[in-house]
């Protein structure tokens, strides 16, 4: 040990580990090697087990478990909510397959061959047949998380470790004949008033927390935090890890917290850049290099380990594989997942010792095999994962165009920062277009340079709130005689493809359809423009009511009013229910399926206008609802004299929010013949 070492001055602690954070994964990188094995395997050299210049002490074991918490949680945060619930049965299966394989093959070598009594043999093999997602970071940067093969791993986690951490729990206390009645009823009342308990009271709390108390955006980070954390803990009391609280947290909120919102931003933020990196440091601090070197029994432990885990795991995703017809891309991408090895195996081999079951060679023999498939693992995801996300962007699909987006509300606007949220869900979170956000200031003699001031003060609040989300934004001043001129004056100059004006629902008798600076909007540009009286965090939004109208199937550009749905249904986690009017229902869903197959919405047809508008009264106020009116402009293919009538009506007793959209004119039919609408 070299004199002053291990470092003790925490200053000196946490900048060596900041340098470590930056520095690894930029050197792997230039081996094409993802930038998490880095910090894993520098912790291992700097660790006690090594060059020993830190020590794995408290405070490195704390933040490490914060660490691998936190990953959980933006694991359940950022899984396509409706693809989990409809896919939950392939969840659960990979779940079972998952470790039903790794522990039947595990106890039986465990027994058998390595000559280990039964209840050590039930521990050895749950080592390895719990997995944590190493690798998810992968995915993430990948951008495949959504996909189907993916969520299904992601959410199987949530059912091994538990199935893992339950085996954990009954062999222990089986060692001292504890395994009575009392023992089974309180394990499984305290699962039961966890899991029911977290799902009927969080989701309540933070809806109301996100309506009324939204004022400083940092409250809304460190109320997520305590959910977070609070509910881990609360799993640990009712006897399984903490992560699957962390995960399960994840889901509770994740209908809350939009994809491309400011919110999850930070929070991802603060994960990537400090909490997680702790998780990789420590768990490389555990490893035991002079182990490799000496070999013994430890080696011989450590290589059946390696070797069933990746045999059992591989067998796993394959069967689930084949069962639901995924490509083999998909398969080894799930495998790449499962493989991982961290919190849960040290957890179970630590609890494993000090029972008794297990000497310091089985603990040695855990960490390398924790080390040999924390490289391999996302290296498998980094390969086999990247040929999945080309699959997916090589998918024809003409409602993925890029939008420019074109955001438009005045200087008075009390509603900004709603509809600021709206364009940021609606946006491609690929795309590298910036935000364009436009204040037109009517022109007056006396008072025009004051309101460009108010304008320009305006669009830098809506900037800065821009930036939370990483998300560029360009910011127009007009001053125009005609304030509906000066926004079609910049949906030329910037080439815009989607118009987000806000709407307060006041009309006048001298207005046609909504109010005069719409209405002439409308008959000036053919763009698809979304009308939007937004009163409440559509973060809170619950269910979609889409309102399709006689004859909109013939308009050219209604596919790009179905991925704009599409993209709203997946910011908000709402599934969508269309009402269509005087139409046969099927159509649509042929259309809807064929544009976007993944969006979660049933159709319910409707004999004509009197049966919509006595249904969406009898709901009256619906603050979690969220209205989508199709709607066209006049005599373009789906117009009806009632859509000029309609708004008003509903905005007459409606108080939730609503969107009228209006889909753009005479845009790519070929596209649309190729999926077969005429």
């Amino acid at each position: 040990m070299f004199p002053g070492l291990p470092i003790h001055e925490p200053v000196l602690i946490f900048a060596l580990s900041m340098l470590v954070f930056l520095i690894a994964p930029l050197l792997l990188k230039l081996f094409r090697l993802p930038g998490m094995i880095g910090i894993i395997i520098v912790g291992a050299f700097i660790g006690p087990n090594a060059l020993h210049i830190l020590d794995r002490n408290e405070t490195i074991i704390l933040l490490g478990e914060i660490g691998l918490v936190y990953l959980m949680f933006i694991a359940g945060l950022e899984i396509n909510i409706n693809k989990f619930i409809e896919k939950i049965d392939r969840s659960l299966v990979f779940g079972i397959f998952s470790f039903i394989i790794p522990q039947l093959a595990g106890t039986a070598a465990g027994y058998y061959i390595l000559g280990l009594s039964f209840p050590a043999a039930l521990l050895f093999a749950s080592i390895f047949a719990s997995h944590t997602l190493l690798a998810y970071p992968v995915i993430k940067r990948l951008g495949i998380v959504n996909n189907e093969a993916i969520t299904v791993a992601v959410g199987g986690t949530i059912m091994t470790d538990t199935m893992a951490l339950m085996v954990l729990a009954v062999v222990v206390p089986s060692l001292d004949d504890s395994l009575d009645m009392f023992f089974w009823i309180r394990l499984g009342l305290g699962l039961t008033l966890f899991f029911v308990g977290s799902w009927l009271i969080v989701p309540r709390i933070a809806r109301w927390f996100f309506s009324k108390l939204t004022d400083e955006s940092y409250f809304e980070f460190l109320f997520v935090m305590a959910v977070a954390f609070v509910i881990a803990y609360f799993a640990e009391v009712a006897g399984v890890e903490p992560i699957i609280g962390a995960f399960l947290a994840g889901l509770l909120l994740n209908r809350l917290i939009p994809s491309s919102s400011p919110l999850m931003n930070r929070i991802e933020f603060v994960g990537n850049a400090l909490f997680i990196p702790f998780f990789l440091l420590s768990v490389g601090m555990l490893v035991n290099i002079r182990a490799f070197v000496e070999g013994g029994h430890q080696l011989t432990l450590a290589i059946w380990m390696i070797g069933l885990v990746l045999i059992t795991k591989l067998g796993a995703a394959w069967i689930t594989g084949r069962m639901y017809r995924y490509g083999n891309d998909q398969i080894m991408s799930m495998f790449g997942l499962s493989v991982g090895q961290a919190a849960a195996a040290l957890a179970i081999v630590l609890i494993g010792f000090k029972a008794g079951l297990f000497n310091e060679s089985m603990i040695n023999a855990v960490v390398m095999m924790m080390l040999v498939v924390a490289i391999i693992s996302p290296q498998i995801v980094e390969r086999y994962g990247s040929r999945v996300s080309l699959t997916d962007k090589a998918t024809y699909n003409p409602a993925e165009i890029i939008p420019r987006i074109l955001v438009s509300f005045s200087a008075q606007s009390t509603y900004k920062q709603l509809l600021m949220d709206l364009a940021l869900m609606i946006r491609d979170r690929k795309s590298d277009e910036p935000l364009n956000v436009l204040s037109v200031v009517k022109r007056d003699a006396g008072n025009s340079e004051k309101m460009v001031a108010e304008a320009e003060k305006m669009l830098q609040e809506t900037l800065n709130y821009a930036a939370c989300a990483e998300v560029p934004v360009n910011t127009h001043v007009r001053l125009n005689y005609n304030i509906a001129s000066g926004i079609m004056g910049t949906v030329i100059e910037n080439r815009i493809s989607t118009v987000v004006i806000g709407w307060d629902g006041v009309h006048s008798p001298k207005e046609n359809v909504i109010g005069s600076i719409i209405d002439q909007l409308l008959r000036g540009t053919e763009k698809l423009v979304l009308v939007s009286m937004i009163r409440h965090p559509l973060c809170n939004t619950q269910e979609i009511t889409l309102i399709i109208p006689h004859g909109i199937d013939h308009n050219t550009g209604l596919y790009s009013v179905v991925d704009t749905i599409r993209r709203i249904s997946e910011g908000t986690s709402a599934p969508v229910k269309a009402l269509v009017v005087g139409d046969d229902p099927a159509i649509y869903k042929e259309i809807f399926n064929k544009l976007s197959p993944d969006l979660p919405i049933s159709f319910e047809g409707l004999g004509g206008w009197r049966l919509l508008l006595d249904m969406l009264h009898a709901r009256g106020e619906s603050p979690h609802e969220l209205i989508i009116s199709l709607s066209t402009r006049r005599d373009t293919p789906g117009w009806h004299p009632m859509l000029q009538v309609l708004p008003r009506r509903i905005t007459s007793y409606f108080k939730g929010n609503l969107i009228i959209a209006y889909p753009p004119i005479g845009e790519r039919p070929d596209d649309l013949k190729f999926f077969g609408i005429e």
